[in-house]
């Protein structure tokens, strides 16, 4: 295990947990950031890394990824991730399967509908089919390139970057996709060496948790206004968030 894990030489870099439709955190969380930089001026090179699950739960997932198109097509470093959630979204939207009901109704996916102007007022009672073809006219063409572009991991340095986990006893560059999305427990009690210090989302936690082997930094925006974000730069850590 890394015993002090290191970013790039004079690279800064801003990690990103799970936005769910919080647009306007997003906002506070970019000023934040770009206060941030102003006090603490980067020697080098700032790279931002967004965990994935930008959509889903809260009222502006629609807003949230208008604002993460344009912060890509405005250059500079900006890795963006896909999360489960993102998954659950494109597989709503080309075509059906078992899961439509529990994606819309427990996972969050009538919020994303209603934030692309999808009416969900009492349609328990309108087919999923029918919600299904009324948002995929109204995602734009672009909304869906993102989706479909985002990849599922970035390393820089010391540390491993992925929306849910790796598997305990296997390469990172061997890690199977439904991990880097969905694991949990084993992932989460494993207390060994992933080959990089993990830096991850996909479970709230109260407060960032920083392991040795792993640092969690989904603090639960869409329920508790909190948006985190890891600032790693040479061997310092610190957080941001947008409770103070």
């Amino acid at each position: 295990m890394v015993l002090v894990p290191r970013t790039p030489e004079g690279c800064r870099i801003y990690a990103v947990g799970d936005i769910h439709g919080r647009a306007d955190l997003l906002d506070r969380l970019f000023g934040i950031i770009g206060n941030d930089l102003d006090r603490h001026p980067p020697a080098g090179r700032v790279i931002t890394v967004f965990l994935g699950d930008y959509v889903d739960r809260g009222p502006a997932s629609r807003g949230v990824i208008d604002r993460l198109i344009s912060l890509q097509e405005r250059g500079g470093d900006v890795v963006l991730l896909k999360g489960n959630h993102e998954v659950l979204f494109e597989r709503f939207l080309k075509s059906g399967n078992d899961d439509d009901e529990n994606y819309l109704y427990i996972n969050g996916g009538m919020a994303t509908l209603s934030s692309y102007g999808v009416e969900t007022a009492g349609n328990r009672h309108t087919a999923i089919d029918t919600m299904r073809h009324l948002a995929d006219a109204a995602v734009p063409d672009a909304h869906k390139r993102f989706l479909a572009g985002l990849p599922l991991s970035a390393r820089f340095g010391d540390y491993f970057f992925v929306h849910a986990g790796v598997r305990p006893g296997v390469p990172l560059e061997e890690q199977q996709e439904d991990d880097m999305l969905w694991i949990r427990g084993e992932f989460l009690r494993y207390a060994g060496d992933f080959g990089a210090v993990v830096v991850h989302g996909h479970t709230p936690v109260d407060a960032p948790e920083m392991l040795p082997n792993r640092i969690g930094i989904d603090t639960g925006a869409v329920f508790t206004g909190r948006l985190t974000s890891v600032v790693l730069e040479d061997e310092s850590v610190r957080f941001l968030n947008t409770r103070g």
